[in-house]
């Protein structure tokens, strides 16, 4: 039936194209025309992907392939798709070499895109290594910014079914989805994974103190936190790594600062817990991709890394940010460089 379709869709283009040659359709006509043939091709086209798949009629050579590269260009042939239909892309790629098929991780990275897509007014891809079990891990979220999605939006597409036939026939590849009132979001890791990136590589926690200093400039924290004396320990404690700072009192205040810049770290004083705070990091993930947070905890002397969650973040005890806060920001910042 895919093949049939497929066929009746070159067919039909075919005498579009001899009629508008004939001038017997005007070129808008001739457009209006074209762009639901062109859905119905690629329709077709994704039937026939996902019945060879399943029957496993896809030769298959695993190689070492840079999925950094192929997801860049990849991104780049399809950014006049994203310009029509008005969708905002973003990206964040590090370098990782996965053992697939070349053309399977193309068609699954392209597929991947198709399902996304119609869910929203913005698109993230972000190609990272995850932190254990490190493998690649690729990630597809598509948020919609109070729009309703388009008519074309479907959690179980032909696109979904294309990405699930592709995973069980390559192998080494397991999906997590999420869909929520904001969007959805496509979490890939793909174990076959020969080349994972240490994020702290990017810092040696060990360097001699007047190269981490030198590494520090130019990065900018923003503090929030309705104590002055607070803001002012923090500030102190950034100033002595040559890092630069702003300070507001409330998350209200925080939002309009980050209109005017973007920090590349934000400390968070852990009196403002509730549901603004919770609800003010997750918009700031959502709008700026990766933003590592430290907070400022009223166990005094504590000090905790971030975990694996997205949502965790470093803490710092309120007696002990002079001499732990720095460490924190430094290890923050060195897994999202």
């Amino acid at each position: 039936m895919a093949d049939d379709m497929a066929h009746a869709v070159t067919t039909l283009q075919n005498q579009l194209d001899h009629l508008l040659a004939r001038e017997r359709l005007s070129p808008i006509e001739h457009r209006a025309l074209s762009a639901p043939v062109e859905r119905l091709k690629h329709t077709g086209l994704t039937a026939q992907r996902i019945q060879r798949f399943h029957a496993g009629r896809i030769r298959q050579s695993h190689e070492k392939v840079p999925m950094a590269d192929l997801v860049e260009a990849l991104l780049e042939e399809r950014r006049r798709d994203f310009a029509a239909l008005a969708i905002e892309l973003r990206r964040k790629c590090k370098p990782v070499e996965v053992l697939i098929d070349p053309t399977v991780a193309y068609a699954f990275v392209n597929a991947a895109l198709d399902w996304a897509m119609p869910f929203g007014q913005r698109v993230d891809v972000r190609l990272d290594i995850n932190t254990w079990p490190q493998h690649a891990r690729l990630q597809v979220r598509a948020f919609n910014e109070g729009m309703p999605p388009s008519s074309a939006a479907q959690s179980d597409s032909l696109s979904w079914m294309l990405l699930r036939e592709v995973a069980r026939a390559s192998g080494g590849i397991e999906l997590e989805r999420e869909i929520t009132q904001d969007g959805v979001s496509l979490t890939v890791f793909f174990t076959r994974t020969v080349q994972s990136i240490d994020g702290l590589s990017t810092l040696d926690m060990g360097d001699d103190p007047t190269t981490i200093f030198k590494s520090m400039q130019g990065v900018y924290v923003l503090t929030v936190s309705p104590s002055l004396r607070l803001r002012a320990e923090v500030r102190d404690a950034l100033r002595e790594l040559g890092i630069t700072s702003d300070s507001v009192v409330d998350f209200v205040q925080a939002r309009e600062a980050l209109t005017h810049r973007t920090p590349n770290l934000i400390v968070l004083d852990a009196e403002l817990r509730g549901d603004d705070f919770d609800d003010f990091q997750r918009s700031v993930l959502r709008d700026f991709m990766e933003m590592p947070f430290v907070e400022i905890s009223p166990d005094s002397r504590s000090f905790d890394m971030s975990g694996f969650d997205e949502m965790s973040m470093a803490k710092v005890g309120r007696t002990n940010i002079r001499e732990s806060l720095g460490t924190a920001v430094m290890f923050e910042l060195a897994k999202v460089m």
